[in-house]
């Protein structure tokens, strides 16, 4: 908590850091304007804790929000960060009396435990080492420490435990390093003390009396390996190994291997000042050291800590540099001028001093810049200390009279902007936290410095990443003569184009195409046999023909662009040009306007437009006839015949012309199986007029009825008789019908073709017509009695007497004598079998007759107790039949059952012949007299009977007609459903 008069000086007394920015070297202007709307938080402003010591302070330290305050009272105040309402104080008094006096508190990283290093004012006392454990009050004596001052302590940053230390080690003011483990002893965990062993295991001093200011030691991540940093007044050791688990000291191991060598290891740094800082800088998540630094009289020796090492690696130190301190104000009397800080702390970026003269200064641990620089009041009393939480990672000074907090706020901010004047452009980019202005200017001047190195196209690439002018850009690769440089720019230009840049897009483009075909055209003309370098520039300038936005632009300016690579000659760049953006008519028409007929059918092949096809099909079958047919056999089923008919109907008529349609149209007949009938007839026009048996075996291959040819039958018959092909229309006649017709134009040609035709027929009248018509040809022609007798074996349905009136009566009988008397023996044959046919038939109707007597003479003997089938009543009550399978039915129950199952004309006759037997029955029962004859009454009940008695209801047809009649009618579904329930 700050009183409002510690407010108010704080905002009085501004950080240098924002009254004088870092001093560097300004980057080029980038295309983003820099605003800064509002001031800038200082990068570390403190703030002064609401603590109240007893007494002056004088030593400070803090782990894990656990803070140790040493006073000059020799109390320790102590307060837990996280309960700040709590504290306590500790009386030292009983170990600084006799002219000690405290020298140093140590706290460990978790802050659980708290060291104090007690020093005497003269030789006649000895030092003392305590121990406070953070849920004790008690102060223990470390007993074995009596003959040392410590001075440093190197904490075990793998301990977690609460009740001892760990294995530490412990530096003394004369140069020894001691190995111990300290715990309460409350618990006996130390039978000889709260230490549990006490060892010397390295003298830096080697008998000499240095003091050891500084002890840091860490283990290296997955494996047994430990580091450790030891410092003096002029030295860093380093000392690396392995740890033994096994032995009671866990690091004596790594020093043992130092102790028989000559001294390695170390760096030494001349200081004429009486103590020395060593820091560590540590990830906040894993705590694995990352930077150091060691400050000396000449500056802070920082690096970076590499813990990728070797089993061979004595150096983990890398790219360790002195980092020299801030000049003091001119300003000041020298007697003020403080050229060596008290105290120093390292963040991730910046060094932050404490001075006598009550200043702190922030330097940057990139360029040593000074970052931050503010004045403690002397109200505030004189400033002693800067510690860190190491574990928490906040930082607190104090005077004399106060303890202060400060806070970082990003102190990152500048590092991007150190890392750019450096030229460590991915760090710079690291830093930039995505702020577009500062990315800019990284990218401007990298690409500035690779171009000013010659890597043009690495800077191109970068340049297109930047703001900067474009114009500029393009005149200074132009100015370089860098082409590949300039079409790098342009196309990454070109890709970050939005879609409604259609302006700026046709500009690159056409830019970017002119600069590869300018390289083309010389490579091609000036440099032939670089065929290296144009085959790369080929197939680069067509990765770039094949990009989507090139290819829109290209569609929306087709004709700027194919007179760009026209003016090239570029022939083979403009015909892929057409391919990637499909602009296959164009160039087909460019083909054909110079007679490139075989080129121009290549382009054809090498597109899936139909249209195309039908559009040039006309003048390449005019030209290239052969090749032409080929390629469209090749399509097969992707064109439509029919649409190709006015290409082969307007070529030429020539042999040539000719045989490749007519090899098309076989094709589209024979294997694409086309039926339209425009191919058929145009094929069959072909036939008829130059390969005749090409159209016999054509028709040969279609079918005989009319309506199941392809062909118009009409058509190809007068087409046929117009070029006089008689065997042609012998069978397209035969097709119509036509059989007379046919069979006499046959006659004229062949008498086996009209044999053929007229055996065609299935029609017996008919077909014994026509070979009449044949049989009078054949012997009005020769009147060849033994060629006569030959033909009538031909066909059975002409005999003898059929074919005599077309010989000459100048012949005799002897000449037909065997054949006649053949007939006459056929026919003599054939009245014998009817008459056969007539005895039988004679005999089966008198078996007939006998049988419908004795039937007339059976009975047949009905109980009284029999019932209807169908009523299920006693048979006798009403007229009945009884049929001869068994089955009974009254007379009525029948005609009731019968009713729907007689057609109409039954049904009509039924109800008509009831009406006459009901209007008969009723004029009797009027006139007790009947009007009707019993010879009509019974002929109507005999046509009554012969309707319902003709056959039984169960056993006649009408039980096999009534197979898909339902056993339950619609109308009662319902009702056997509820029955069923």
């Amino acid at each position: 908590m700050t009183s409002v008069l510690d407010q108010y000086e704080q905002a009085s007394q501004l950080p240098k850091s924002t009254q004088n920015p870092i001093k560097s070297t300004p980057l080029t202007s980038s295309g983003y304007i820099s605003m800064q709307l509002e001031e800038e938080t200082p990068m570390f402003s403190k703030q002064k804790m609401n603590f109240n010591p007893s007494d002056n302070i004088t030593h400070i330290v803090v782990s894990n929000d656990n803070l140790v305050l040493a006073m000059a009272n020799n109390k320790i105040f102590r307060i837990d960060l996280k309960n700040p309402d709590k504290h306590e104080e500790i009386n030292l008094s009983k170990y600084t009396q006799n002219g000690s006096r405290l020298n140093n508190i140590f706290i460990d990283p978790l802050g659980f435990h708290i060291l104090i290093s007690i020093a005497p004012r003269s030789v006649e006392f000895y030092p003392e080492f305590l121990y406070l454990n953070k849920k004790s009050s008690k102060l223990k004596s470390v007993g074995k420490s009596k003959s040392y001052e410590i001075t440093a302590v190197g904490w075990n940053y793998e301990n977690t435990s609460e009740n001892t230390t760990g294995a530490i080690l412990l530096g003394t003011s004369k140069g020894l390093i001691l190995e111990t483990e300290i715990g309460p002893d409350g618990d006996k965990m130390f039978q000889s003390g709260i230490e549990q062993y006490w060892k010397q295991v390295f003298d830096v001093g080697k008998g000499t009396h240095i003091p050891i200011t500084g002890i840091e030691f860490r283990k290296i991540a997955n494996s047994t390996k430990y580091f450790i940093f030891v410092t003096t007044l002029e030295r860093l050791y380093q000392f690396i190994g392995y740890a033994n688990y096994d032995d009671k000291t866990l690091l004596q191991p790594i020093f043992n291997t130092y102790l028989n060598v000559a001294e390695k290891g170390f760096k030494e740094i001349p200081s004429t000042i009486n103590y020395s800082k060593l820091q560590f800088f540590c990830d906040k998540l894993t705590m694995v050291p990352k930077t150091f630094g060691w400050l000396v009289e000449t500056g802070i020796y920082n690096g970076q800590l590499d813990l990728s090492i070797q089993d061979n690696t004595t150096n983990i130190i890398k790219e360790g540099k002195t980092i020299a301190f801030p000049p003091p104000d001119p300003e000041l009397s020298p007697a003020k001028k403080e050229t060596v800080p008290l105290s120093f702390i390292l963040t991730e970026f910046h060094a932050i001093l404490v001075y006598k003269n009550n200043k702190v200064k922030a330097v940057s641990l990139l360029n040593q810049d000074l970052v931050h620089e503010e004045h403690y009041s002397e109200s505030l009393g004189r400033l002693i200390n800067i510690a860190k939480d190491p574990i928490k990672q906040t930082i607190w000074t104090i005077t004399n009279k106060a303890v202060f907090r400060y806070k970082v706020n990003r102190e990152q901010r500048n590092v991007w902007q150190i890392y750019a004047e450096k030229k460590q452009f991915e760090l710079a980019r690291k830093f930039c936290e995505n702020n577009p202005a500062h990315l800019d200017k990284i990218n401007v001047k990298q690409a500035e410095l690779l171009f000013d190195n010659g890597d043009y196209e690495t800077s191109a690439e970068i340049f297109a990443d930047t703001q900067s002018s474009f114009e500029g850009i393009c005149l200074k690769f132009l100015d370089a003569e860098k082409l590949d440089a300039l079409k790098i720019f342009l196309r990454k230009k070109l890709d970050t184009l939005k879609s409604q840049d259609k302006i700026q897009t046709t500009m690159l483009v056409f830019w970017i195409v002119e600069l590869y075909l300018s390289q083309l055209s010389q490579l091609r003309y000036t440099e032939p046999h670089d065929a290296t370098r144009y085959n790369k520039l080929q197939k680069d300038f067509e990765s770039f023909l094949c990009q989507p936005n090139v290819i829109d632009c290209i569609k929306r300016n087709k004709s700027v662009v194919y007179e760009m690579m026209s003016s090239h000659g570029d022939k083979d760049n403009l015909i892929k040009l057409t391919v990637i953006n499909k602009d296959f008519e164009n160039l087909i028409r460019q083909h054909i306007y110079k007679r490139s007929y075989t080129e121009a059918l290549g382009v054809l092949k090498s597109q899936s437009k139909r249209d195309l096809f039908y559009q040039f099909a006309p003048i390449l079958m005019q030209e290239i006839p052969g090749p032409t047919v080929t390629t469209l056999i090749e399509q097969g089923k992707n064109l439509n015949p029919t649409k190709l008919l006015p290409a082969l109907v307007s070529c030429e008529t020539d042999a040539v012309h000719i045989k490749e349609m007519i090899r098309y149209l076989e094709y589209c007949v024979q294997v694409l199986g086309c039926t339209d009938q425009a191919i058929h007839n145009y094929l069959l026009t072909l036939y008829v007029e130059h390969d005749e048996i090409a159209l016999m075996r054509y028709l040969a291959t279609q079918r005989q009825v009319a309506s199941m040819v392809n062909y118009d039958v009409h058509y190809a018959l007068r087409m046929c008789r117009e070029k006089q092909l008689k065997r042609a229309c012998v069978q397209l006649s035969s097709i119509l019908g036509l059989w007379e017709s046919a069979v006499e134009l046959a006659l004229t040609v062949d008498v086996e073709l009209a044999k053929t035709i007229a055996n065609m027929l299935e029609d017996t009248q008919l077909k014994k017509k026509l070979w009449l018509k044949i049989a009078e040809f054949v012997i009005n022609g020769k009147q060849d009695i033994k060629q006569a007798m030959e033909f009538l074996q031909q066909c059975d349905l002409i005999k003898i007497e059929d074919i005599l009136p077309f010989f000459s009566d100048f012949v005799t009988i002897d000449h037909f004598r065997e054949p006649i008397c053949d007939s006459l023996h056929e026919y003599n044959q054939q009245i014998q079998d009817l008459r056969e046919e007539m005895e039988e038939a004679t005999r089966s109707a008198d078996q007939v007759r006998g049988e419908i007597q004795s039937f007339r003479n059976g009975c047949t003997v009905v109980n009284v107790s029999e019932v209807c089938i169908l009523c299920n009543i006693t048979l006798l009550l009403r007229p009945f039949y009884l049929f001869p399978c068994g089955h009974k039915f009254h007379s009525d129950c029948l005609a009731t059952e019968l009713q729907p199952l007689l057609g109409p004309a039954k049904k009509n006759k039924l109800a008509s012949l009831q009406r006459q037997i009901n209007s008969q029955f009723n004029q009797f029962e009027n006139s007790d007299v009947f009007s009707g004859t019993p010879s009509s009454k019974e002929q109507i009940r005999n046509e009554i009977d012969n309707i319902l008695a003709s056959e039984c209801l169960y056993c006649g047809e009408y039980m096999i007609q009534a197979i898909d009649t339902p056993f339950i009618p619609d109308s009662d579904w319902d009702r056997v459903m509820k029955e069923w329930e």
